[in-house]
């Protein structure tokens, strides 16, 4: 497959209070047409920003974003929100990303009026047709948002990204504000779609069994820096990072031959206005060794049976 998405060594920060707060800090990653490609760690370690600096909803301070082998950062705001035509977001929030004021149809026919796209038969026949892939009844065009359940609301977001048929979808925690029992029918939705559409996805979540479920490779974040890339099962079967490791063995399972060690880190995730020097992990590390304090670690490749496996750690 051909790279759809390349982010090189990408940095967001903000200036908060006279410090700098580095929620991303040196990024990089590919990925592949129709891939998707799972972001996971603790709350607060920069995957959301992430989602949004790729998007440039949030400007990166350093780094280049190539899509479609342009490099997104150089474009001015018109070429941007032509450029966006081809990648968009699900948020989080389905009671929060849905304008209360507009009717569902007006909600998902927006982005085809911005872009210019078709005239208003064909964008009424295309906003029908998206409800129902997404699993909304017939009627569902001509009601508001409040008339809607938080799963039913969140295919309307779906509907709403899908109807520029994008290359690249950004699901940044599609389904963490949903009730459980509604959060597998949206999972399953999107995997659908993915399948069908031939989507790339970047899934930002910090539910592990989630970002199983729907990913093909695994980017693990700690205080905004990548510190392990590898297929899903590589991940889930021989994590190699400390902190995946700590990760993974929170994991409940009912098969007691696939429990692992619970490992619990001590401490707070560091201030990311003040991080550790060298590697961030190494304050909660159990294999913390002089060096880790000294250099931050660089992601170094070594091939498995599944692929090609990235880890920033001395350990390797």
């Amino acid at each position: 497959m051909s790279t759809l998405l390349e982010v090189t060594d990408v940095a967001t920060y903000y200036a908060a209070q006279g410090a700098t707060i580095r929620a991303v800090d040196g990024v990089s990653f590919t990925l592949a047409g129709g891939e998707v490609l799972g972001i996971v760690g603790e709350s607060g370690c920069g995957k959301s920003t992430l989602g949004r600096t790729v998007l440039r909803l949030v400007e990166p301070t350093a780094g280049s974003i190539r899509f479609l082998g342009e490099d997104i950062t150089k474009l001015d705001r018109r070429a941007m929100v032509r450029r966006r035509r081809n990648m968009q977001v699900v948020f989080q929030d389905p009671f929060g990303s849905l304008n209360p004021r507009h009717r569902v149809g007006e909600i998902v026919v927006e982005p085809l009026e911005v872009h210019g796209i078709g005239d208003a038969r064909s964008r009424e026949a295309r906003v029908s047709e998206l409800l129902a892939l997404v699993g909304l009844p017939p009627d569902a065009a001509g009601r508001y948002p409040h008339e809607f359940s938080g799963g039913q609301r969140q295919r309307i977001a779906i509907a709403r990204a899908l109807v520029l048929e994008p290359k690249l979808l950004i699901a940044d925690e599609p389904v963490s504000a949903l009730d459980v029992s509604i959060q597998s029918q949206i999972i399953n939705l999107l995997a659908e779609l993915r399948v069908r559409l031939g989507l790339a996805m970047l899934f930002i979540s910090h539910d592990l069994s989630v970002i199983r479920h729907v990913s093909d490779r695994i980017a693990v974040m700690y205080l905004g820096r990548i510190v392990e890339i590898a297929s899903t099962s590589e991940i889930f079967d021989s994590p190699s990072h400390p902190y995946t490791q700590a990760l993974l063995s929170a994991v409940p399972h009912t098969d007691p031959a696939r429990r692992r060690e619970r490992i619990l880190l001590s401490g707070e995730m560091p201030d990311p206005a003040h991080p550790p020097s060298g590697c961030a992990f190494h304050t909660r590390c159990r294999h913390a060794m002089p060096r880790c304090s000294g250099g931050r670690p660089l992601l170094t490749s070594r091939p498995t049976q599944a692929g090609p496996r990235e880890v920033a750690c001395y350990l390797y």
